[in-house]
């Protein structure tokens, strides 16, 4: 897993490298991964916008930045993404800015189609879900948490309509939209701060 883990973080990119691939792809009507379909493609041109307004508007609390800050050991936060996906477009921005209140975390991103081997080391409920955070100790590439796909309460949200509706459909996904939007990243925030509270000195 060691190994594993620090090839992966050998060929991660930094968040800035992954957003210039995704536009730089865009101006040839591609995405990240195998598939260009037309689909696809939308889906990445609304995600680039979104993800320049989050890095432009979101904000993240001063507790947040207090828990971050108490970190005292170096961290890798190896985030697995595609540039077609909805909930990284959302999630990424967040995650990002969180990273930026320590000098002790590289913040990292590698893409799923591309590293099977890691993404399946990291399944959610047996799928291949993305986002996909994994927190790592930069000395000793211990694995101190995940997080993903989604938040907390998106993911209650998601468990609730599949028991009830048998899958998500076009509404849902519009019911999760609104939801991003009204919590502003919170949720993200109350996830990342209950998993960093273990590791840090406060």
């Amino acid at each position: 897993m060691k190994q594993l883990l620090q090839q992966s973080i050998d060929r991660a990119v930094s968040y800035e490298t992954y957003k210039d691939l995704i536009k730089n792809l865009l101006e040839h009507n591609k995405t990240t991964g195998p598939n260009h379909t037309e689909d696809l493609v939308n889906y990445t041109i609304l995600n680039d916008r979104r993800m320049d307004r989050l890095d432009k508007k979101i904000s993240i609390s001063e507790d947040t930045k207090q828990v971050i800050k108490n970190i005292n050991k170096g961290q890798v936060w190896l985030v697995i993404s595609e540039a077609w996906c909805g909930d990284a477009a959302q999630n990424l921005p967040i995650l990002h800015k969180i990273s930026q209140a320590s000098d002790l975390i590289d913040f990292k991103v590698i893409l799923r189609d591309e590293n099977p081997e890691l993404m399946d080391a990291f399944l959610t409920n047996g799928a291949r879900a993305i986002p996909k955070m994994v927190l790592i100790e930069k000395e000793t590439l211990e694995v101190i948490g995940t997080w993903g796909p989604r938040p907390s309460e998106a993911t209650q949200m998601v468990k609730d309509y599949k028991e009830k509706h048998g899958a998500l459909d076009a509404e849902f996904k519009k019911d999760l939209q609104v939801w991003y939007n009204k919590n502003k990243g919170q949720n993200l925030q109350d996830d990342i701060v209950k998993l960093m509270k273990p590791v840090v000195v406060e």
